[in-house]
């Protein structure tokens, strides 16, 4: 596809962002990231795209130097996150917001191909490694079976970070993670990562204002009273803090999370 490496603009986990060609911009895989990585998050893009969800166009696929690139248009303007900690927009708009996108992305029907939560465990303990102990591992396996099995299409990194505030309106992106799950296992995923992962990048100490707005925003879209909706949020709270063990948590942060997996087990056994 026509184009040429520019300027980073942003860099993740996997991947990072690059000027590409006027109005588009290329999600490249760092090196040594197995092509399907990336190839997996332009099929869920493109099928949530196709099925009228909020994620961006796939404009093309490309490949430099070995590693592997998605281009998608370019989305100018803050994140979320930035627009929050400049009072540009408050912390009780910005829960109002993610509260919306979640809710249109639980309204989008789930691509076909869209890992179920157990398979979406089994791909990230292959990928990681010998990282759990074969209880944990025994324990997080027992907890998806005996959860709801309700499953609506989930974003799985829903945060300030990922949500453009474009002229357009908000535009989420990322979406490696897309899987079925059942709702409240994406409003745990949100509660953890704005309030648990890496607080030091988020609006606030502790992330709990935005936070606090999403769900209540979220229960009101759903008709749900918000303590209902805590009530069913809190048992995926171990499995969102097992995924997070095993890829995307900073070393300082994991071994926290870890402890709080094996009380959260203990609590459940």
């Amino acid at each position: 596809m026509q184009g040429s490496l520019g300027e980073k603009i942003g860099e993740g986990v996997f991947a990072s962002v690059h000027a590409w060609a006027p109005g588009q911009v290329v999600k490249l895989s760092k090196p040594g990231l197995p092509h399907w990585v990336l190839q997996h998050e332009a099929r869920m893009t493109r099928a949530v795209f196709a099925a009228g969800g909020p994620a961006p166009e796939v404009l093309g696929e490309v490949t430099l130097d070995g590693c592997f690139g998605i281009v998608l248009p370019r989305f100018d303007g803050p994140t979320l996150r930035e627009a929050t900690r400049t009072g540009a927009i408050t912390r009780e708009r910005a829960g109002a917001i993610l509260a919306t996108l979640c809710f249109a992305v639980h309204e989008t029907p789930p691509p076909p191909a869209a890992l179920s939560l157990r398979q979406a465990m089994d791909a990230r303990l292959q990928f990681a490694g010998n990282v759990l102990p074969e209880r944990m591992i025994t324990g997080v396996f027992a907890l998806i079976e005996h959860l709801d099995a309700d499953d609506v299409l989930c974003h799985s990194d829903l945060h300030p970070g990922n949500v453009i505030m474009t002229a357009q309106g908000p535009r989420l992106i990322d979406w490696l993670g897309a899987a079925r799950a059942p709702a409240a296992y994406e409003l745990a995923q949100c509660q953890v990562l704005m309030t648990e992962l890496d607080p030091e990048h988020e609006e606030d100490p502790d992330g709990t204002p935005v936070n606090s707005a999403l769900q209540v925003e979220y229960a009101r879209l759903t008709g749900m009273a918000p303590a209902a909706l805590t009530a069913v949020m809190q048992p995926y709270l171990p499995l969102v803090r097992v995924f997070l063990v095993l890829g995307g948590a900073k070393p300082e942060v994991r071994g926290r999370l870890f402890q709080r997996v094996e009380a959260d087990l203990r609590s459940q056994a």
